[in-house]
C-alpha cells in the first residue's frame, strides 16, 4: 500500500514529523517499509511567464527568451527546449538555484547573456513522460517557489501489511489508525446522496448471494468521455503508485484508495437488460481488459447480463463491455464480494488486481453504497452528466457476521504485563471506533464492519497493546531460580557421545528427517515407510526409518566437490511402523499412536583412514575401522559382532553388534549396488546404533592395578576354518582362571603347514596378579586348562 503524506494529512493531521508519523505506524502493527520524497532536493526554482521567444542570434537551434519570474524585472534566459513558446508557464531555475547535480549561474551562452534556466521534468528529477519543458497550468501563480506549488515536499509512505489488516488498504483506514494512535481528529471527505437526474436503472440480480451478498450499481448519463482528469487527482494516484489512464478510470480508481472499495465502470450502451451475479455456463469464455481469454472456472462467479458474461466477479472487468473514448453513459458497480470466494482466483489464471488483492482478504461490506455515491460525485464533478437511482440487492443472510467478543480487563492486563484500567481500555476502543456495551471490568465489544480479524479475546487484547503502544510497554528482565537437572552418574549423556566421536576424527551433520522413498527401499527394505501427507519436495515424501541415507547423500555432496576424506555422523529420530521390531523394544521413546521414534546415532567413514601425511601409509578406510570406532564409542562394554544379512551393507562385510544377547546396531561396508547407483567411487564403511542402549551402558568402574609383573604368553591353536573366531574367544576366555587379564587375537594364518580346510588363530595371552609376582608353574597351568578347553569345545590343535 503505497499513498502521499499529504494526502494523508488531509485527512487527519498529528503533531508529528513524517518519520514519527512513519514511526508510529510501524509501531501499530503497520509496517511503514519505505518513506521516500517525491522529488530530490532543489532550490531556486519558481513558476515563470514566458513573455517572448525570438531566434539566437548565434545558433539555430538555441531560442533568447524573455521571462517574467516574479522578480521584479524581466529576465533574459537562453534555451534550447523544442517546445518553449510564448505564453507558456514553466520552472524557472534562477541564478544561484541548486539542482540535482548542478548549480545554475548567470553565465553567456554563444555570446548571449542568460540569467538562469526553464526547466525540463527531468532536471527536476520528476517523472515526466514527454520531453522538453516542463509546461504548467495556466493558471500557475507567477514567482511562486515550484516546490510549494507542486507539493516537492511531499513524501511516498509504503505499507507493509499483515493479510489481516485489509482495512488499511485506504486511505480511510490509514487515517483511522493515526487518530485512534495520535488522537488527533479524522476529518474524512463527505459524501452526500447525489441527487437522482434520470429515470434509468439497471435491475440487479443476485443468482449467486453466497459469492456477492451485496450489490449496488447506477447509471450516470451524459458524461463527457474525454474530461480531463483534474491535477490533483492524478498527482495523487500517481504517488500512489497508479498511472493516470482518463477520467472515469482514474475516479474508480482513487475511490479504490481512499475508500478501499474496489469499483467498476461499464459502457451502459453495451449491456443488455439486468446485471447478474452468476455462475459461469459451461465453456464460457471472457476477453479481459488485461487482453487475457480465460475460461472461468465452476466456483468463479461472474457479473453478466442477459446476453453474455461482462466481468469476472472482484477480480477484473471485460474488454467488450468495458468504456471507452466514445462513451458517454455508464453503468457504475459497486459490491461485496465475499473473501473466501475470491481467494485464490486470479493466481489460478496467473495474474493479480488491485481488486481482487483486496476483496479476497475483505472489504467493509457496510460501506459499499458510499463508495458508489462519492465515485457517482467525483464523476459528475470532473465529466459533467446526470446520475440515475441506485440499483441494489443485498441478501443479509450471506453478509459476514459481526459477532460481540468479551474482554476481561484483568485477563488483558495479565497477558501484556501492564496495568491497563477499564477507563484506559473503554478510551482505547473508543478511538478504534469499536462498538462496546461495558459491565464493570469485562467488555462486549462488537466488532466494526470493516475488521475481519476480530473474533476472539486475544484479538481485542492485541488492539489494546497496539493503540496503547509497544514503546509504553515496559520490559522487565524474566526472573526465576535455576537448578542444576540431576544427572544420573551411571549413565552417559549425548553430549558426551557427540564428543566421543568428534575426538575420533568425526564431523556432526543435521539432515531432514524428510527421505526420498527410494533411501527408505535402498538402505532399508522400507516398502512401506510413513508417509508425508504434504511433502515440502517430491523427494522429501516419507520419513526416515535410518539415518544412513542422510549420510550417503552427506558423502555424495561432498564427493561432488572433491573432498575425498569424509568423516560424518548423527544422532537423531527414526520413525517406524508398530509392527517393526529392527531395534530394542525396551528402550525410551517417544510415543505416537501406530508408530515408534528410536533415537539413532549411525556414522560414515568414505576414503582415506587418516589425513594425508609422511608418517603414516596411505591406506582406504575399512570395515575394521569402523569396528573400532564402534568399540571405542561402547568401552568399557564388550560388544559381540555377528553376520548380518541386510540390504544397505556388501553381504560379508556386515555386522550385527550384539550387547547383553541383544541387538544394538549394526556396522559394515555399503553395499556395492548401491556405491554404484549413488555414484560413491569406493564403498564406505557405516555403524548405526540405538541411542537410548548407548546411553545406559555402565561406565568404567577402578579396577586395581597390580604392583607386580605381568607374564605374556601366545598361544597358536589350529581350528576348523569356519569356526567363528569370536566364539573360540568366548571358550578361551570362560576356561581361564582368574589370573588371566586378557586374550586378544593377534593373527590368523593359511598356508603351508595348515589344512586348506583349518586355519591358523594365534592369541596373546596377558597373566597377572595382584598379590605376588606368578611362578611358571602357575602360568603353565593355567595355559593347558585353556589348551584342554579349546581342543574339548572346538576340537583345537595346538600348533606345531
Amino acid at each position: 500500500m503505497q499513498f502521499s503524506e499529504y494526502w494523508l494529512r488531509s485527512f487527519v493531521d498529528p503533531p508529528l514529523t513524517s518519520a514519527e508519523l512513519a514511526h508510529s505506524l510501524t509501531m501499530g502493527g503497520l509496517e511503514v517499509e519505505a518513506l521516500q520524497s517525491v522529488a530530490p532536493a532543489f532550490t531556486g526554482v519558481v513558476v515563470a511567464h514566458v513573455l517572448s521567444v525570438d531566434m539566437h542570434p548565434d545558433a539555430d537551434k538555441l531560442k533568447l527568451c524573455r521571462v517574467d519570474a516574479g522578480q521584479g524585472e524581466t529576465l533574459q534566459i537562453v534555451c534550447g527546449a523544442p517546445n518553449v513558446a510564448a505564453s507558456m508557464k514553466v520552472p524557472c531555475a534562477l541564478a544561484g538555484a541548486e539542482l540535482p547535480g548542478i548549480r545554475i549561474k548567470a553565465a553567456k551562452v554563444r555570446g548571449v547573456e542568460s540569467f538562469g534556466m526553464l526547466c525540463s521534468a527531468r532536471e527536476l528529477g520528476l517523472p515526466e513522460d514527454r520531453s522538453g519543458l516542463m509546461v504548467l497550468p495556466a493558471d500557475a501563480p507567477v514567482g511562486e517557489d515550484i516546490r510549494a506549488y507542486l507539493a516537492l515536499d511531499d513524501k511516498q509512505l509504503t505499507l507493509k501489511l499483515t493479510p489481516n489488516r485489509a482495512d488499511c488498504l485506504s486511505l480511510k483506514g490509514v487515517a483511522r489508525e493515526v487518530g485512534a494512535l495520535t488522537g488527533a481528529p479524522v476529518s474524512l471527505p463527505a459524501i452526500a446522496g447525489t441527487p437522482v437526474g434520470i429515470d434509468k436503472r439497471r435491475d440487479v440480480v443476485l443468482d449467486a448471494p453466497a459469492v456477492c451478498p451485496r450489490y449496488c450499481g447506477r447509471i450516470v448519463s451524459g458524461i463527457d468521455p474525454k474530461a480531463a482528469t483534474p491535477d490533483w487527482m492524478r498527482t495523487r494516484l500517481e504517488r500512489s503508485g497508479l498511472r493516470s489512464i482518463s477520467a472515469v478510470v482514474d475516479v474508480t480508481n482513487y475511490v479504490m484508495l481512499e475508500l478501499g472499495q474496489p469499483l467498476h465502470a461499464f459502457d451502459n450502451a453495451r449491456l443488455s437488460g439486468a446485471v447478474h451475479v452468476r455462475y459461469p455456463r459451461p465453456g464460457e469464455t471472457l476477453l479481459l481488459l488485461n487482453e487475457q481469454t480465460v475460461e472461468p472456472t465452476a466456483d468463479t462467479a461472474l457479473i453478466a447480463d442477459e446476453s453474455r458474461a461482462l466481468a469476472l466477479a472482484g477480480i477484473m472487468g471485460g474488454e467488450e463491455s468495458g468504456i471507452s473514448d466514445a462513451t458517454t453513459e455508464l453503468f457504475l458497480e459497486s459490491a461485496f464480494f465475499v473473501p473466501a470466494a475470491i481467494a485464490g482466483k486470479a493466481r489460478a489464471m496467473g495474474f493479480s488486481s488491485d481488486a481482487s488483492y483486496r476483496f479476497e482478504r475483505g472489504v467493509d461490506f457496510a460501506a459499499t453504497r458510499e463508495a458508489l455515491e462519492r465515485a457517482t460525485q467525483l464523476v459528475i464533478e470532473i465529466c459533467g452528466g446526470v446520475a440515475g437511482p441506485v440499483s441494489e440487492a443485498v441478501n443479509r443472510d450471506h453478509l459476514p457476521k459481526r459477532e460481540p467478543v468479551r474482554l476481561r480487563v484483568p485477563r488483558a492486563e495479565k497477558i501484556l504485563g501492564i496495568k491497563l484500567g477499564g477507563d484506559v481500555a473503554a478510551r482505547l476502543f473508543k478511538g478504534l471506533d469499536f462498538h462496546f456495551v461495558r459491565e464493570g471490568d469485562n467488555f462486549i465489544v462488537t466488532p466494526p464492519s470493516h475488521r475481519f480479524d476480530i473474533a476472539i479475546e486475544e484479538d481485542l487484547v492485541e488492539e489494546l497493546a497496539r493503540i496503547h503502544g509497544y514503546d509504553n510497554i515496559p520490559a522487565r528482565m524474566p526472573q526465576g531460580s535455576l537448578a542444576i537437572l540431576p544427572q544420573e552418574e551411571e549413565s552417559r549423556s549425548v553430549w558426551r557421545v557427540r564428543r566421543l566421536l568428534a575426538a575420533r576424527d568425526y564431523q556432526e551433520v543435521v539432515n531432514y528427517a524428510f527421505v526420498d522413498a527410494d533411501w527408505e527401499k535402498d538402505f532399508g527394505a522400507n516398502a512401506d515407510p510413513v508417509v508425508l501427507a504434504n511433502p515440502i519436495a517430491s523427494q522429501m515424501g516419507v520419513m526416515r526409518s535410518s539415518l544412513i541415507g542422510g549420510l550417503v547423500a552427506n558423502l555424495a555432496t561432498n564427493l561432488k566437490r572433491r573432498v575425498e576424506r569424509v568423516r560424518v555422523f548423527e544422532t537423531g529420530r527414526c520413525f517406524l511402523r508398530d509392527d517393526r521390531r529392527e531395534f530394542p523394544r525396551d528402550s525410551k521413546r517417544d510415543h505416537i499412536p501406530g508408530f515408534l521414534q528410536p533415537k539413532r546415532i549411525a556414522a560414515l567413514a568414505a576414503g582415506p583412514a587418516a589425513p594425508e601425511q609422511w608418517g603414516v601409509s596411505a591406506r582406504r578406510v575399512d570395515f575394521f575401522d569402523a569396528k573400532a570406532d564402534v568399540e571405542a564409542l561402547l568401552a568399557p562394554v564388550v560388544a559381540r559382532f555377528e553376520r548380518l544379512e541386510h540390504p544397505a551393507l556388501h553381504p560379508g562385510r556386515a555386522a550385527s553388534i550384539i550387547i547383553d544377547g541383544k541387538s544394538a546396531g549394526l556396522v559394515g561396508e555399503l553395499h556395492p549396488q548401491w556405491v554404484q547407483k549413488y555414484e560413491l567411487g569406493s564403498a564406505p564403511v557405516v555403524f548405526e546404533l540405538d541411542l537410548d542402549t548407548v546411553l545406559r551402558l555402565p561406565l568404567p568402574r577402578y579396577v586395581e592395578v597390580s604392583r607386580f609383573p605381568a607374564v605374556v604368553r601366545d598361544l597358536a591353536l589350529v581350528v576348523a576354518q569356519d569356526l567363528p573366531v569370536r566364539t573360540l574367544l568366548d571358550g578361551l576366555k570362560v576356561a581361564a582362571p582368574a589370573i588371566v587379564r586378557e586374550v586378544e587375537l593377534f593373527d590368523v594364518y593359511h598356508g603351508k603347514g595348515i589344512d586348506p580346510d583349518k586355519k591358523s588363530l594365534a592369541f596373546r595371552v596377558v597373566m597377572q596378579d595382584t598379590e605376588k609376582t606368578l611362578s611358571d608353574g602357575e602360568v603353565d597351568a593355567a595355559m593347558v586348562k585353556m589348551i584342554e578347553a579349546a581342543a574339548r569345545k572346538f576340537a583345537a590343535k595346538l600348533r606345531s
